[in-house]
C-alpha cells in the first residue's frame, strides 16, 4: 500500500477493509517517513505494532 492511501483510510471516518498477512487490521497512525503503520488487529486491539506499508494489503 502506497504511503497516501494509508493516510486516506487512516483519518477516514469508514471502516476499510485491510489486512496484514491475511488478518483485518485497524491503521492508527502512518509515519510517511519509515514508511511504516501502527497498526492493530480488529480482534486484539491491545496487540499494537509497527508494520511496513508494503506489508498492508487493501480488499
Amino acid at each position: 500500500m502506497n504511503t497516501q492511501r494509508a493516510k486516506e483510510i487512516a483519518a477516514s471516518p469508514v471502516m476499510v477493509h485491510v489486512t496484514h498477512g491475511g488478518v483485518p487490521i485497524y491503521i492508527q497512525h502512518v509515519d510517511e517517513k519509515t514508511e511504516t503503520a501502527r497498526i492493530y488487529p480488529l480482534n486484539e486491539p491491545e496487540n499494537e505494532q509497527n508494520v511496513p506499508l508494503h506489508s498492508l494489503l487493501e480488499q
